[in-house]
């Protein structure tokens, strides 16, 4: 390998798709360590254009193509592999999200991870892991412009995890009408944000922490001003922030805002996300807190970082689940086995030649029996519920729906109408994952270890055949007839499949 190359490989990017703005940063790891070369910020203020009903306006979706337009510029030297970009709350909650997608990947060719709550929350704490030295438990707070997230951590190893569905851009919106503020309208604020707390805040104080850290813009800015304003040579105590509410309350209306240390980009949501920490220090009795820069944006990259070593938390998540469901792990080993030798011989032609495909179709199968921890009929649709809904720390919203689709339809009718759209990895190739899996449990359902001979595997278009050995399916016939019952559910379904 030259040298080229192996600078190349080194340089890694990740883009943070927030609610409120959009956060780039381009690093190189050395020995071990991440050296930032480049960052970008632009507020795109994408939860703006968020309506009640879920909808994001065409507005809101026309200045984020811009942005990442001008994203993609930057990234265009780093290679695609080495780029991860992950979406949060807005893209969570819009029901239009597959037209975003559509509509910006015109102008940007980097896939989009929509991750969950709590796997924003496990890469914000990564991010302050990796940053910030300590020895005790310690509370993250993370603001952003439509949810905010709460961990605690020790050392490497986050908690609790929680993300709450307010944010300094929503809150903001929502609370102070056409740009007023008085105390009636911080009281309806705080009160709103503290009703969201009310269900963690035990269980939190309960475990307890020594530090609290605050991450995101809205905490740097509430920072600034105290610091501007002569209260504090740093940390933020909840006197501050109620002096930093008194101020903002003699403004009378946001446009008027014109705080030492409060840019002019941040003044439109300074109010909502005031009320949001007011809640939490009220909340959560938080004595005091410490202004971190690192975020979400660094704990994807220190987590790329963990992945180039070979050290992948999807891997550790899928055995806890094994673990957790008391599965079978022989025979999901024998499944594994039989799907990845399907997979090595149909790879090429049904263009699954990314890792990403292998590895669903691994974990797809480590996992597809964890439904008869709950009954033995109609397991796949049991599997599928726990895999929809369980944490699943590393997975982003679309993989693990992935997994969770793959073990639904391996046995039983399949039918792909009922799949869900795929984006980032495309309904045609989710389905055709589908198919290998079917047919590698089928091969295994006597659960023997080692019964199974080398066999053939060829695709023409969807039409998939296997050839088996002379004279095996004879000595076989249990086999040969579940393969035949198999057939008839893929002819149902639309597709061809045949064996002999």
């Amino acid at each position: 390998m030259n040298q080229a190359s192996t600078n190349e490989r080194e340089v890694i990017a990740a883009l943070d798709i927030g609610s409120n703005s959009f956060h780039l940063i381009v690093a190189r790891i050395v020995d071990g360590s991440l050296q930032t070369l480049h960052k970008v910020k632009q507020r795109v203020r994408l939860a703006q254009g968020l309506s009640a009903d879920g909808t994001l306006n065409q507005a809101a979706i026309d200045r984020a193509k811009d942005t990442l337009k001008q994203m993609a510029q930057t990234l265009q030297d780093v290679p695609e592999s080495n780029v991860r970009v992950v979406a949060t709350y807005t893209l969570r909650k819009a029901k239009n999200v597959q037209d975003f997608l559509n509509q910006v990947e015109s102008v940007f060719p980097y896939p989009i991870e929509i991750i969950p709550g709590k796997e924003e929350a496990r890469l914000i704490y990564q991010g302050i892991a990796h940053t910030v030295a300590g020895d005790d438990n310690r509370l993250v707070v993370d603001i952003g412009g439509g949810s905010t997230e709460f961990i605690i951590g020790h050392h490497f190893t986050p908690l609790k995890l929680n993300s709450r569905s307010m944010g300094c851009v929503s809150f903001t919106e929502q609370y102070f009408p056409q740009g007023k503020i008085t105390e009636r309208h911080f009281q309806k604020a705080i009160l709103a944000a503290e009703q969201e707390l009310e269900h963690i805040a035990d269980e939190y104080k309960a475990v307890g922490w020594k530090q609290a850290h605050g991450t995101s813009g809205t905490i740097k800015a509430i920072r600034e001003a105290i610091i501007q304003n002569g209260w504090s040579d740093g940390d933020i105590h909840a006197k501050h922030l109620e002096k930093l509410k008194q101020t903002l309350i003699t403004f009378e209306n946001i446009n008027n805002i014109n705080i030492p240390g409060v840019s002019e980009h941040r003044r439109p949501v300074l109010a909502g996300g005031l009320a949001v920490l007011i809640a939490a220090f009220d909340s959560l009795n938080i004595r005091s807190m410490r202004y971190e820069d690192a975020a979400l944006r660094e704990g994807v990259l220190y987590e790329m970082e963990d992945r180039f070593q070979h050290e992948d938390i999807r891997e550790r998540t899928v055995e806890s689940l094994s673990q957790r469901y008391a599965i079978d792990t022989q025979q999901a080993a024998r499944v594994h086995t039989s799907a990845n030798y399907i997979f090595e011989q149909v790879a090429n032609e049904w263009q699954l030649n990314k890792k990403d495909f292998q590895q669903l179709l691994g974990w797809a199968a480590q996992l597809h029996e964890v439904g008869l921890h709950i009954h033995s009929t109609g397991y796949h649709k049991h599997s599928a519920y726990i895999l929809e809904h369980t944490d699943m720390p590393g997975f982003n919203v679309e993989q693990q729906q992935a997994v969770a689709t793959l073990v639904r339809y391996h046995r039983k009718k399949l039918k792909p109408t009922e799949l869900t759209n795929f984006n980032y990895y495309k309904t045609q190739k989710i389905l055709r994952l589908v198919r290998i899996l079917r047919i590698a449990t089928m091969l295994n359902l006597r659960r023997i270890e080692g019964y199974l001979p080398k066999y053939k595997v060829a695709v023409t278009n969807e039409a998939l055949s296997i050839d088996f050995p002379k004279a095996f399916l004879q000595q076989h016939p249990l086999l040969e007839a579940d393969l035949m019952t198999e057939a008839t559910m893929q002819t149902d379904a639309g597709f061809e499949f045949t064996f002999s």
